[in-house]
């Protein structure tokens, strides 16, 4: 240790300002903020370069230092099946369950039947009082398999004639229960209870907040009274992120839920103290890592803020973590595996206490034993092998977490206050007011998808029509319920994919290969030498593929009858000329015109500058370049290729 401190002394020492002169001369005059500055979707200034933050300290949370709950999704809908999956996963290492209905609102057209028998069936030899956390995951049917849930605890305890046990400080008794006391208390129940977030995803409801909020209520105090322990009340964000909002969108909405779930315990009976021990929180977790530690960071500073506002000393919040779904793809799926891994660290380095993790290939259809096995071992190997859970809350004193922490603090704070001042998170879903924010954020969201400014690797970049689909089981899936007569009506929050739009045109290209025997094409003129056509071929290869259209190319000609001769020979009616600016200036506009007399469509890999109007009068339609739409782009090459 001597050695090393001695050898670093003898370097100089280095301030930020000497840092900022060396990144300026390489910049070479370019403006810095455009280069090395990012914002956030909530507009929050990312610096490329932070100090260490000075008096850091840990955000609390009830794991410090240890493991977060392995979670494993169950929801195949044949009960045997989805027994079988349960005991598979918590023979192999998962610590907790969640029970994914055919009617909850991330089932994905798969999940089991809301009946005691479903319910009984499923978790035949799982051991209830084993300490495992079972999840039931929001949707209509929640309070209904609540019920059944706690019947089969009362069945398995053994006791069915046994006396009340006493209810949890600040909570009145419900009356005919017979308590299963010894399974209960050893369970780690998370009820799912969320009638905000099922109200924001369905959009449609037959009850009043009022009515709802005494049902939850009195379905929270009944599980108190049987002897479960507290994570009844679900504050969940999921519905926020899916829909394409943003951290603080997420956040304020999260903690707009928690606290009108807050009053309404408060308003039934229930004291605050004893109401914050049945609030649980759920947060989404994606592959910007920096922004998900510091998410997940920011929730518990901002639940602390409530609590210290209602007059209470403040405990550390329950957090739930999901992985996203909006990261999911069904291109190149197993990419899906590097942004879930990601994504756990993340929760798991921002103090989730329990994370569930999607299948790499649940976009496609619902996994299989594989899949559930990588994405459960996934979760292990970060904790057994990488010892992520070992260290309470390690971005503590990182310059930039503790900086995105606290401008992710403030801003979801004023907007929850704006939430709050129309009367909270059930008014503000009813006046539209959430999901209009949403909208626009989602909206530059794919904006930015389409642009691959935020690229998707599989889907918008680095795409791979040879790829061979992943398996999936073949399972029917359950056509969706419908509320019936509901009697309030509201937008409802979408539940979004972003490679979607780029899926969309795979598809159609799938169409034609099937039905024709080729892919639509584009014959890619490489003008020049290697090196000159060698970087805008390799773009131009990539940017048609994102698309289904197979790129036809070659290693350069030697004048321009042999690109009009290849042209002919390939079948495509769409070329893309590819060089340097060098090559474009003396061979594309004759070379566009020799291809526009052959037929051919003609599109050019780059920005037209100063020379637009003479390509243009050349024949060249369009211009492909980094930052162009190239959604629209290749939505119009399908469109002139006749893609159906």
């Amino acid at each position: 240790m001597t050695d090393e401190l001695s050898l670093a002394a003898e370097f100089p020492p280095v301030t930020e300002a000497d840092w900022r002169k060396l990144v300026e001369a390489a910049l070479k005059g370019a403006d810095f903020d455009k280069r090395l500055v990012s914002r956030t979707y909530d507009g929050l200034r990312i610096e490329p370069l932070y100090p260490r933050a000075a008096g850091a300290k840990p955000v609390a949370g009830p794991r410090p230092g240890g493991a977060w709950t392995v979670m494993q999704r169950v929801d195949h809908p044949d009960p045997a099946a989805a027994n079988t999956q349960a005991l598979e996963d918590l023979e192999n290492g998962a610590t907790g369950l969640t029970l994914v209905m055919a009617d909850s609102i991330n089932a994905n057209g798969y999940g089991l039947d809301p009946s005691p028998e479903t319910l009984a069936r499923v978790l035949e030899g799982v051991k209830l009082d084993a300490g495992i956390r079972i999840d039931f995951d929001q949707g209509p049917s929640s309070l209904t398999m609540l019920r059944h849930f706690a019947e089969l605890a009362r069945r398995r305890d053994g006791r069915p004639d046994a006396a009340h046990t006493a209810p949890a400080a600040g909570i009145s008794p419900a009356a005919n229960i017979a308590p299963a006391a010894g399974i209960a208390a050893a369970v780690d129940i998370a009820a799912g209870i969320d009638p905000i977030g099922g109200f924001a995803v369905s959009g449609a409801t037959k009850f009043s907040w009022t009515e709802l909020s005494r049902d939850f209520v009195a379905a929270a105090r009944e599980l108190s009274d049987r002897g479960f322990r507290r994570s009844f009340a679900a504050a969940d964000g999921r519905a926020i992120h899916n829909a394409g909002g943003s951290e603080a969108q997420e956040l304020s909405f999260t903690i707009a839920s928690a606290v009108g779930y807050f009053r309404a315990f408060e308003s039934n009976g229930i004291s605050l103290d004893a109401a914050r021990d049945m609030i649980y929180f759920r947060l989404c977790a994606d592959a910007d890592e920096f922004l998900t530690i510091a998410k997940f960071r920011a929730l518990r500073k901002l639940w602390a803020r409530v609590e210290e506002a209602c007059k209470l000393t403040p405990k550390p919040a329950y957090v739930a973590a999901e992985t996203a779904w909006r990261m999911m793809t069904k291109r190149d799926p197993h990419v899906n595996m590097l942004r879930t891994t990601i994504a756990v660290a993340a929760a798991g380095l921002g103090g989730a206490d329990s994370i569930a993790a999607l299948p790499h290939t649940i976009a496609l259809g619902l996994p299989d034993a594989f899949a559930r096995r990588l994405v459960r071992n996934t979760q292990l190997i970060l904790l057994e092998e990488s010892h992520l859970g070992k260290v309470a809350d390690p971005a503590a004193g990182s310059g930039a977490i503790e900086e995105l922490t606290s401008k992710i603090c403030v801003t979801a704070w004023n907007q929850f206050q704006e939430i709050d001042s129309l009367g909270g998170a059930w008014t503000a879903l009813e006046k539209g007011f959430i999901q209009s924010n949403i909208a626009a954020v989602r909206s530059e969201r794919q904006r930015a998808a389409a642009r691959r400014k935020d690229p998707i690797t599989g889907a918008s970049d680095y795409p791979n029509l040879s790829e061979t689909p992943a398996a999936t089981l073949n399972v029917p899936k359950t056509p969706p319920s419908k509320e019936t007569a509901p009697a309030i009506i509201i937008q409802a929050l979408p539940r979004i994919r972003l490679a979607e739009p780029f899926e969309r045109l795979r598809d159609a290209s799938d169409r034609i290969l099937e039905k024709t025997g080729t892919r639509p094409k584009v014959f890619l003129a490489n003008l020049g030498k290697v090196s000159d056509f060698t970087a805008r071929t390799t773009y131009a290869k990539n940017f048609y593929e994102a698309g289904g259209i197979a790129s036809v190319t070659n290693d350069g000609f030697k004048d321009r009858d042999e690109v009009i001769a290849a042209f002919k020979m390939s079948g495509a009616r769409l070329a893309c000329l590819c060089s340097s600016d060098k090559v474009y200036a003396s061979e594309a506009a004759d070379t566009a015109k020799a291809l526009t007399g052959m037929g051919a469509i003609v599109q050019l890999a780059g920005r037209p500058g100063e020379n637009e109007t003479k390509w243009r009068q050349a024949g060249i339609k369009a211009f492909i370049y980094t930052g162009c739409d190239t959604l629209a782009a290749l939505q119009a090459a399908h469109d002139i290729l006749s893609v159906k």
